[in-house]
């Protein structure tokens, strides 16, 4: 019975650590009036749950992530500045291609649905390589890169997992999202990427 009661205490304990951390979230992304809370506010976050899966639980959650926001508040804002427009420019370039009605035009938006995934890939692996190495911003964005398609089938499981848990939960429960959304993608992708890491860090090396 007391190892059935430690366990529901740890569960319990982790729920709460993650519900925490992703109010946090929010809260320093509207901190920075949301356009220029939203990367700082992630960084941190993702900062946060390096440290847990390191085996790292003493510290102050609240002023670690405060520290992390401000620290890398500018050069991480500057990144997401580029993300946000590649972003915008595939999303205004499938809008074109869908109101054409040639073959021609139906063919290529095949292209950008294919550039649209990698963009999705490098988005989901500069996070976790961000908080873990420092480098310079371009080669942030060719790690990212480089990493993601080097390991298809681990990319293809995170990205096929928080697909598959983000329909289950707007179909069920959505405000779970509100609690747990930015926190478990966190934890999710951060286990992911970091078994990724030993190929860049002996790169560094």
């Amino acid at each position: 019975m007391q190892g059935v009661a430690n366990g529901f205490y740890r569960l319990s304990e982790w729920v709460m650590r993650l519900a925490y951390l992703n109010l946090l979230w929010i809260a320093f992304t509207f901190l920075g009036l949301a356009i220029f809370g939203f990367m700082p506010a992630t960084t941190a976050m993702f900062a946060i749950v390096r440290k847990w899966q390191r085996g790292d639980e003493d510290f102050s959650i609240f002023f670690t992530f405060w520290s992390v926001y401000k620290k890398d508040f500018k050069s991480v804002n500057i990144i997401g500045v580029v993300l946000f427009l590649l972003g915008y420019c595939l999303s205004i370039e499938f809008q074109i291609l869908t109101s054409q009605t040639e073959l021609i035009y139906y063919l290529a938006r095949f292209g950008v649905i294919a550039q649209f995934i990698l963009y999705s890939i490098v988005v989901a692996y500069f996070f976790p390589i961000f908080v873990h190495f420092k480098l310079s911003k371009k080669d942030y964005f060719k790690w990212a890169f480089i990493i993601g398609l080097s390991h298809p089938i681990l990319t293809v499981v995170l990205l096929g997992l928080l697909t598959f848990l983000y329909f289950i939960i707007i179909k069920t429960i959505p405000a779970v999202l509100f609690f747990f959304g930015g926190s478990v993608t966190a934890f999710i992708l951060m286990w992911g990427v970091s078994l990724t890491f030993s190929k860049l860090e002996e790169n560094k090396v």
